[in-house]
């Protein structure tokens, strides 16, 4: 029997957050729909679409959904700001997990929560026939459709860490994502994530949003650190990068034929 979804599959990704599951996730930032079909069927549980940090605007995030559909990952999309007009765009053209950068508090939070439901329950604008419902077949998306979005907010300063148990109340904060390289340049450690002062805050951190009943995510810039983030007690963990994999492939590559 068809759900409300119609021929839309649901969100396995928000619904492994509901309970804790552990997702594996890589970030992309190619900007490219050819690279995304690659590694959507690479066996990822989620791949995050950088709107922030990589030049990605919501028709380059269109190609890369039509290139990800029927992998294995949830894109994921990283907004560019927590804003509601961005928001809008991005759920319209079907990216329904959004990753919210630089969340600071609870009304921050909310702002991005309220931007992803339809009234009364939030802000989103009403178009009958995006792609998002299958260009009006999908028969009650518009009542429906916050019960498939996957809220993610991102945590990257000592201000956001202060708040972690008033973010984590927010009705329809799916998770919380630490971003170490910025949380670490707030620290006064600018390119060293690995601090022990920013570890340490990590690991606080982590232990105090699960304990807040909420999944916790974050950014491994090197695979050996996953089982690491794992034993401390986050759930969804991104293994590092297209880009990085493509970068550092290429050297390996570059470097055994140059020694020789």
């Amino acid at each position: 029997m068809l759900d409300w979804t119609g021929n839309l599959p649901r969100n396995a990704f928000k619904q492994a957050l509901s309970i804790g599951k552990r997702q594996v996730g890589l970030w992309s930032g190619l900007a490219s729909p050819i690279a995304a079909e690659i590694i959507a069927g690479a066996g990822f549980d989620w791949i995050v679409i950088d709107g922030e940090h990589a030049p990605n605007d919501i028709p380059s995030l269109l190609a890369q959904l039509h290139a990800m559909r029927g992998g294995t990952a949830e894109p994921v999309f990283r907004v560019p700001w927590n804003d509601a007009v961005i928001i809008k765009r991005a759920l319209d053209v079907g990216a329904r997990s959004l990753l919210v950068p630089f969340v600071q508090n609870a009304e921050e939070a909310h702002k991005a929560v309220a931007a992803t439901r339809y009234p009364p329950l939030g802000i989103r604008g009403v178009a009958l026939g995006p792609r998002a419902n299958d260009y009006g077949r999908i028969k009650g998306y518009h009542r429906n459709a916050h019960l498939d979005s996957c809220v993610l907010v991102q945590l990257e300063s000592r201000a956001a860490l202060s708040e972690i148990e008033a973010i984590a109340a927010v009705e329809g904060v799916d998770g919380l994502f630490i971003g170490p390289s910025d949380l670490a340049a707030d620290f006064g450690h600018l390119g060293n994530p690995k601090h022990p002062e920013v570890q340490e805050a990590i690991k606080d951190a982590v232990e105090r949003i699960r304990k807040a009943g909420k999944s916790a995510g974050i950014f491994a810039g090197d695979i050996e650190d996953v089982d690491f983030f794992f034993g401390l007690g986050f759930n969804f963990i991104s293994t590092g990068s297209d880009v990085g994999l493509l970068a550092r492939g290429a050297e390996r590559v570059a470097a055994r034929f140059q020694k020789s």
